[in-house]
């Protein structure tokens, strides 16, 4: 007989992770604790004040649900828990409304880490300090996660792998596949490459110009993703006095084009002509 506070096991998915069903709301959550499922079968009730009960999560995509039950028998329960663990914090000073797929690639991501660092491997990230730049928190949180998988696992966790814990972090909150920041990352590079050889300049990294400009690029990049528009009334001004800036604008726009294959409207051109038109002036003052 099942009590308003119980919950009924739907599936058991480890010994240590079932999903139930709460009857009293007709939803489905998946539970973590050690021991939930040991000697269960479906159908079991458990209170839902068990003090077994660590961690309670909704996963309502069927396919994501099989691939973390999948998971559950390949990983250390260890890197599981420390997931849970980085995601509680995600949700606690990031936003509570995360992509439910990070259950299934943060465990995923930080077991493969731990066997390369544990070998000896090395862990190369060519995007580092644009990550940085552009995922302060994301990357602050990355840091106390790598802490807890050195603790763990008593390995030394790089600033390169930080990076990517911090990329995988950012997909969560963005709902930004982490394949599409890394194409978003490179295609921003090649931006900045792009505008240093027209100016013959060497924007140095740590500069207030290099932040501007990448985080400038950054979110055009997104709202051209999301079909975002932005209207710029100095348009007509911008073409006229900063003919030189809104000249590589266009080679800019013309690039995003070819990799994105998305439409760069003449307003976004022009508000990236203006932020370049800083740097144009930085050549003229040097050369002054």
């Amino acid at each position: 007989m099942y009590k308003s506070q119980d919950y009924n096991i739907s599936r058991i998915l480890s010994n240590n992770v079932v999903l139930v069903s709460d009857p009293t709301v007709n939803t489905e959550m998946v539970l973590l604790g050690k021991g939930l499922g040991f000697g269960q079968k479906a159908g079991n009730p458990i209170a839902k004040n068990d003090e077994r009960i660590e961690k309670r999560f909704r996963m309502e995509n069927e396919l994501h649900l099989n691939q973390f039950q999948s998971l559950l028998t390949q990983i250390d329960q260890s890197v599981i828990e420390i997931a849970e663990e980085i995601i509680s914090w995600v949700c606690d000073e990031m936003t509570p409304e995360i992509n439910e797929l990070i259950h299934v690639a943060l465990p995923d991501h930080i077991q493969f880490a731990v066997h390369r660092l544990s070998s000896g491997m090395e862990i190369v990230n060519p995007f580092l300090f644009e990550i940085q730049a552009l995922y302060p928190q994301e990357f602050v949180l990355a840091e106390r996660a790598a802490a807890l998988i050195e603790d763990t696992f008593t390995i030394t966790v790089p600033e390169s792998e930080i990076g990517f814990l911090a990329l995988h972090i950012h997909s969560a909150v963005s709902y930004i596949p982490v394949a599409q920041t890394v194409k978003h990352t490179n295609l921003i590079l090649q931006m900045i490459q792009m505008v240093e050889e027209c100016l013959t300049l060497k924007i140095t990294k740590e500069s207030l110009h290099y932040t501007r400009m990448i985080t400038h690029f950054r979110f055009v990049l997104e709202r051209l993703m999301e079909g975002k528009t932005i209207e710029n009334p100095l348009l007509d001004r911008v073409k006229t006095m900063l003919p030189e800036a809104y000249e590589l604008a266009l080679q800019l726009g013309e690039l995003i084009s070819r990799k994105l294959d998305v439409k760069v409207p003449e307003d976004e051109v022009g508000y990236m002509a203006m932020h370049l038109f800083r740097l144009f002036q930085l050549v003229k003052d040097k050369k002054e």
